[in-house]
């Protein structure tokens, strides 16, 4: 390539070349004859060199970084939304064989096509996000890509090393043959970068020996168990919370307990008061159980919640069984009726309380049965009286049944209903006939009875 430069010449340079040419001023016509002599030379030069390739090799490359946007301390159990910041700091080297090259499109420093996935590795947590898409990530630029995470609720303190694995590729090289042509040259990249996550220590829990103390369907009773501290820090000032799960037909009369000092390693004896609802069935309901406490930084912080299966009974309920299974109209009885707890829990202080409807009448409708355990059985006797020409038929008789629960409680049962049959009573008439036969004989026995003793008399 020929470089031309001109320049003009200052006032004593201008003496020196008159000097040179002997000692005459230079006509301007001088001057144009030479201008037309070198561009000569120029357009044959250029007419004459060949068409050389032209070639740009692109130096630099991208220079990715990752870390977590916001906080990287986590506690175990956490449920994490996790962003991961990617940013690229590369710069733009080129390097020009020849000018007159287009510019390429794509710059050496931009990551393109960039992927972005979260390997767990040794670190006690799960990683529930697949690979994320990022695009094309220019130099002096980021993006952010979320992973869903969830950390071990028994995960050990410490300061983990996320892996985070990066693919992408960026322009190697462009290559340009002649003035049109351009061919790219690219480079794909997988690299993995690490970001660091803190896992801070926190009290966690776990508990054992769930039982309970007369929990029946409809009545309220205790739900005793034992929590451990089983984290990795100590609690102070600790308090045991019991929480009704949302559906769930049990709810604590008792939520709390306070047990103080709670070191790793300890266990707590819990006992507390729940109430179940009358439509519980004999079955296994959920409660929640959590520790509220102090930690070492002195802030009031939760431990992870546990959910417990709290066994019901079978809700406290009679059956009646009438002795006596028919009443005779006109007549007054003596009616006994046999109860039974059928539940699975004692029944304390048991009054009945009988209802007769019409035609039959009771003076005596009261009765105290004491203290039932499941399955005893005990005897009421009533007195019940029909009304003469009562027809004879079937009729219900209802008993409502009060008792107190374990926790002395009033508590009403379902009531129970027993039938007794109404028979015809005997007829008047009949009935006034054997009464004179009855006076008639008892007369007679009197008359001979005095005529005995008045004829031993006379002897």
């Amino acid at each position: 390539m020929v470089h031309v430069t001109f320049s003009q010449a200052s006032g004593t340079d201008k003496t020196h070349h008159i000097a040179r040419i002997g000692n005459r001023y230079p006509e301007p016509w001088y001057r144009i004859p030479q201008c037309v002599c070198l561009v000569s030379i120029l357009l044959a030069l250029v007419a004459v060199c060949p068409v050389m390739a032209e070639t740009k090799y692109m130096a630099g490359n991208p220079v990715l970084s990752a870390h977590i946007a916001g906080t990287n301390e986590f506690s175990p159990g956490d449920d994490i939304s996790l962003q991961v910041v990617i940013g690229n700091a590369g710069l733009n080297q080129f390097e020009i064989v020849q000018s007159g090259i287009t510019d390429p499109g794509d710059l050496s420093s931009t990551a393109k096509q960039l992927t972005v996935m979260l390997s767990s590795s040794d670190a006690p947590l799960m990683i529930k996000s697949g690979t994320q898409t990022a695009g094309d990530l220019p130099t002096g630029t980021s993006t952010a890509a979320s992973f869903q995470i969830k950390v071990d609720k028994d995960a050990p303190a410490g300061t983990y090393q996320i892996p985070v694995v990066l693919n992408y590729r960026y322009l190697y090289q462009q290559t340009q043959d002649g003035s049109t042509l351009l061919a790219y040259q690219y480079k794909n990249i997988s690299e993995t970068l690490f970001m660091p996550m803190v896992i801070q220590p926190r009290l966690q829990i776990a508990i054992a020996g769930v039982k309970t103390e007369n929990l029946t369907a409809g009545n309220e009773g205790y739900v005793i168990f034992s929590v451990q501290n089983t984290g990795y820090e100590d609690g102070h000032n600790a308090v045991i919370l019991l929480q009704r799960d949302n559906q769930s037909p049990l709810s604590p009369r008792e939520g709390s307990t306070y047990i103080g000092d709670f070191p790793r390693g300890a266990v707590a004896e819990c006992r507390f008061r729940v109430m179940a609802d009358s439509l519980a069935q004999q079955q296994t309901y959920p409660l929640e159980v959590r520790v509220t406490y102090r930690n070492a930084q002195g802030a009031y912080v939760d431990s992870g919640t546990e959910t417990i299966g709290v066994p019901v009974g079978r809700k406290v309920s009679f059956n009646a069984t009438p002795v006596r299974t028919s009443l005779a109209a006109g007549a007054k009885s003596i009616l006994g009726i046999l109860y039974q707890n059928t539940g699975s829990a004692t029944a304390y202080n048991v009054r009945i309380s009988l209802t007769a409807v019409d035609p039959l009448t009771s003076n005596d409708n009261m009765a105290f049965l004491g203290t039932m355990v499941p399955g005893d059985s005990r005897e009421a006797d009533f007195d019940i009286s029909v009304a003469a020409g009562a027809p004879a038929k079937a009729y219900g008789i209802d008993s409502a049944i009060a008792y107190r629960d374990s926790l002395d409680n009033q508590v009403l049962a379902d009531p129970v209903t027993v039938n007794v049959q109404v028979v015809k009573g005997p007829d008047i008439l009949v009935f006034a006939g054997l009464s004179v036969i009855i006076i008639l004989i008892v007369a007679g026995l009197a008359a001979a009875v005095v005529r005995i003793f008045r004829h031993y008399q006379a002897r």
